[in-house]
């Protein structure tokens, strides 16, 4: 049966103030989302947090449905406040030798761009390519790739199966960042078989920001000592009325890697979230935002500008001789809200917009155009 788009956008009620297209930079709350939130708070002053182990069996629902949007195991997930977080696990737990290679695609974003930077004090060696040289950088020293599933600037997506199997014949760990996909896109890592993947959920899932998850492979976990150490490093963590003391034995699990108290509250928004997204299907949500994004396309073309990557759900273009930053401030004057990215305009659409926002956005345009922004 068609999915009621419209009836769905009445989930969102920032889109009755604005025209928004910008979900690259944050994604719009579900109500659902922060109805959750509230009966968790609730549920805190009914029960005095007297329950509070009983949270972990709702967040183990959470990664459930985390590990059915990506194609993994629930035993696969773990939650991390942000992407950063999780790449830095991946950072701190190697042995780095002197010589390493560090290997990102250029115009990454930062997350994947300052800790491999920073790394250089150990004698790693960090290069930045196009992807067309992509493959001329993997020599045998190299020990990780760091890439995006999508380029936060000019919407670029990298053909991740084909990348994944060739690092996999190399040996090289590939980390794969998905925070600018994971919840408009399909994803499953059971194909592209990454070492970590991670997704900060508060762009296209939906979510507040501190809600994310991290996926680590069976392979990784085998040889990746978790980097935070508290009370739910041991197995036995449910026991507290006991709890363990000397040396933690941790589970094979990957929620080994988040040792101590969960963020509750944004994790229950990500898993009304969640319920939302796969109430609609993945399918029909991808299939909508694409079609956003040819529309979108055709806008800016029209108007002047060249679309950087043809294709991506998100559409970046440059306009000749103007100034992005000002093209999205005159929009932003007529309440339509997109962004500006190292000299492109940058637009982007979700499940919830419509084509009545499309039509606001190409007059928006026009006018901005006209007036000289």
């Amino acid at each position: 049966m068609p999915v009621d788009w419209e009836r769905v956008r009445g989930e969102f009620p920032a889109l009755a103030n604005w025209t928004f297209l910008n979900t690259a930079t944050f994604g719009q709350l579900p109500r659902r989302a922060v109805e959750a939130v509230g009966r968790h708070f609730a549920h805190r002053d009914e029960l005095a947090c007297d329950d509070f182990l009983d949270w972990f069996d709702d967040a183990d629902e959470i990664r459930g449905l985390v590990a059915r949007l990506v194609h993994c195991g629930a035993a696969d997930v773990a939650f991390v406040p942000n992407a950063a977080s999780a790449l830095g696990m991946l950072m701190g737990g190697l042995d780095w030798r002197s010589g390493d290679r560090v290997v990102a695609l250029e115009h990454e974003f930062p997350n994947n761009l300052y800790y491999p930077a920073f790394a250089e004090r150990h004698g790693v060696e960090f290069i930045e390519t196009p992807w067309e040289r992509f493959y001329d950088a993997l020599h045998p020293r190299t020990r990780l790739v760091l890439m995006s599933t999508a380029n936060y600037m000019t919407g670029f997506q990298p053909p991740l199966e084909e990348v994944g199997r060739a690092l996999r014949e190399r040996g090289i760990l590939f980390y794969l960042d998905g925070t600018q996909s994971v919840g408009a896109v399909r994803i499953d890592v059971g194909a592209v078989q990454p070492d970590l993947f991670a997704a900060h959920a508060y762009k296209w899932l939906l979510s507040p920001t501190g809600a994310g998850f991290l996926y680590v492979s069976p392979r990784t976990r085998g040889w990746l000592q978790p980097n935070v150490i508290g009370w739910r490093s041991d197995r036995r963590w449910r026991s507290v009325n006991a709890l363990h003391h000397g040396a933690p034995e941790f589970v094979e699990a990957a929620e080994k890697y988040e040792g101590g108290m969960l963020n509750f509250p944004p994790l229950y928004a990500m898993g009304a979230s969640l319920e939302l997204i796969h109430e609609l299907g993945p399918e029909a949500i991808e299939r909508r935002v694409l079609e956003l994004a040819r529309r979108i396309e055709e806008i800016l073309i029209r108007a002047g500008g060249q679309i950087a990557h043809p294709g991506s759900h998100i559409v970046a273009a440059r306009f000749e001789g103007r100034d992005p930053a000002c093209i999205a401030a005159a929009l932003k004057r007529s309440r339509v809200l997109v962004s500006a990215r190292h000299g492109r305009l940058r637009v982007s659409a979700h499940f919830y917009n419509n084509e009545a926002d499309l039509e606001r956005l190409e007059q928006g345009l026009l006018r901005a155009l006209a007036a000289g922004a």
